[in-house]
């Protein structure tokens, strides 16, 4: 981390070759901008080539034009070259990067996901970033760091009422994974890189160094493999740009080799006994993990729109690589029977995906999902007699009706996702999504989940209607979570009791606009839970009683200010 930050202060200073013309990329901490660069697509003011199924975006003046073939003045003010200040003869540039302050306050206990360095936090917290962009001959530096704090106040866990055996059961999902429920005791504060990278550009590809979010796959509220849901990590990566053309298609890609922190954090009841029996085992805090992952998106030139992709994570403690497939397994796949045990194999936690995007540019439509398996050892026969096995998917749409006053828009979003087994053997193997039983910190980074931010098991069902005109987008929210229906079934369908379902409810308002230099997002957010962490008060004369219900507001408030 001492030499990254080193190279990315030196590079500010270095000068080799020519300016080139590229931007910087965009933010996924401010997810309003993806989702108003997706929107112009589907309307047809926005560059068909961006499949959308790897991010951030490295977008250009180009990419955004209206009938008139004239950029928006919010893209000017983001991606044009306003605001640059040149050097060394005009031959280099830079120029300062919006500046943000995001915000979320929970009311009462820690709710939210898909939020980049933020936490699972009761009270305030909040993330400022700014930077600086510097872009020399093929060489560019986006220097964006990130400061988090948090009031990280006391709200009940999992609660320390449910009986021994309910603990025991669960420290099988808590040993298996490093998915913190509270960052300690007191108020957090952490300084990270965030969206910052070192790259030297060539056309339409990439070489460098990055701590910036990925987001693989076409979905708009989670992925499978990656998302912002965990703060970024340390990475190199060989990428494109922009999609490449050829004489089949449009091809983008990206190949990433990072580390991957620890939390440090111990899990809730971590000095609890069950038969003489302490539940918490120990993980490998001192040995970091080392990730590896591919994706490729590939989009047809004879089916306009249609994008299909593939990728594939693995992840091992850094002290256990010890020959070339542990750098690069994502080419080792090592497939297998069933009953065949390979120790070595095991020692990674794998992860692949395929995925789909069709959309309408200009047809104000597009329809996506992406099929996940945990593990890559499975044979296509296995695959295609037990498609259910291991999975995990993604389905989701979109939709915008034309209403009278120019421009503007009805908004329908639909998305569903499930990472929770519906087959037996798996459920009773407790071989969930995002555990490991030899990569024991699970797939995580600093605590949060790489993936889907709600964690394994968990199945959501999201819904919004808005109001959209340019950037501004009024719109009503619905979302349902079932959480770690995994532990619910193994748990609770050994003793018979089918009462305990952990859901929420949570509907929202949501506003995003544009005010003088401001890009402001709003959300109010109200949460009921039923059965919170599963737990209930039994009573010996009434089988259906009610559960520990709770209720939180939930505040959400991103503010970007665009220099000049």
């Amino acid at each position: 981390m001492f030499v990254f930050k080193k190279i990315l202060v030196l590079s500010l200073f270095c000068i080799f070759v020519k300016v080139d013309v590229f931007a910087q990329t965009t933010n996924l901490n401010a997810p309003f901008l993806h989702d108003y660069l997706r929107r112009q697509q589907l309307i047809g003011k926005f560059n068909p080539n961006y499949s959308f199924n790897i991010r951030p975006l490295t977008p250009s003046m180009e990419d955004l034009k209206d009938e008139e073939g004239e950029s928006s003045s919010l893209y000017k003010e983001l991606y044009g070259e306003e605001g640059n200040q040149y050097f060394a003869k005009s031959k280099g540039s830079f120029k300062m990067l919006p500046e943000m302050f995001k915000s979320q306050y929970n009311s009462d206990y820690a709710f939210g996901a898909n939020n980049g360095a933020l936490i699972p936090n009761t009270g305030l917290q909040v993330l400022l970033s700014a930077g600086i962009y510097v872009k020399y001959g093929r060489w560019s530096l986006q220097f964006q760091p990130e400061m988090v704090t948090a009031q990280n106040l006391p709200f009940q866990g999992f609660p320390m009422e449910h009986w021994g055996s309910t603990w025991d059961e669960y420290y099988e999902w808590l040993n298996f994974s490093d998915i913190v429920e509270r960052y300690g005791d007191y108020a957090y504060v952490e300084f990270l890189l965030g969206q910052s990278h070192l790259k030297y550009n060539y056309r339409s590809f990439s070489l460098g160094l990055s701590t910036e979010n990925i987001w693989w796959g076409p979905g708009r509220r989670n992925s499978l493999l990656m998302s912002n849901n965990a703060p970024g990590f340390l990475h190199a990566s060989f990428e494109t740009r922009k999609a490449v053309k050829t004489n089949l298609g449009y091809f983008e890609g990206q190949i990433i080799v990072g580390k991957l922190k620890n939390s440090g954090y111990p899990p809730p009841g971590a000095d609890y006994v069950y038969r003489q029996t302490p539940l918490y085992i120990p993980k490998r805090d001192m040995d970091w993990r080392y990730l590896a992952g591919i994706t490729i998106s590939y989009q047809p030139k004879w089916l306009p729109g249609l994008s299909v992709g593939y990728s594939s994570v693995s992840q091992m403690y850094h002290n256990d690589m010890d020959s070339f497939d542990d750098y690069l397994p994502i080419f080792n796949g090592k497939k297998r029977d069933k009953g065949v045990v390979d120790p070595e194999a095991n020692q990674r936690n794998q992860l692949n995906s395929g995925y789909f995007r069709w959309m309408s540019h200009g047809g104000l439509f597009e329809f996506y999902g992406e099929y996940g398996s945990n593990g890559n050892s499975k044979k296509l026969m296995d695959f295609l007699v037990y498609p259910d096995e291991n999975r995990a998917y993604t389905l989701g749409f979109s939709n915008y009706i034309p209403l009278k006053q120019e421009d503007t828009f009805l908004g329908v979003n639909f998305e569903i996702t499930q990472t929770g087994q519906t087959v037996h053997e798996t459920i009773l193997s407790k071989n969930s999504w995002y555990t490991h039983p030899y990569v024991r910190h699970g797939y995580t980074h600093m605590g949060q989940v790489l993936g889907a931010g709600n964690g394994p098991g968990s199945n959501v069902i999201f819904a919004e209607l808005s109001w959209v005109k340019n950037f501004t987008k009024f719109g009503l929210q619905i979302e349902r979570i079932v959480y770690n229906n995994d532990f619910y079934y193994k748990r609770f369908e050994e003793i018979k009791d089918w009462r305990r379902k952990y859901v929420d409810y949570a509907p929202a308002l949501a506003a995003d606009f544009k005010w003088y230099r401001f890009l402001i997002s709003t959300k109010a957010q109200y949460v009921k839970t039923y059965n919170y962490k599963w737990y209930l008060e039994n009573d010996p004369d009434q089988y259906w009683v009610p559960g520990l219900d709770k209720n939180t507001f939930v505040g959400s408030f991103s503010l970007v200010y665009l220099l000049k």
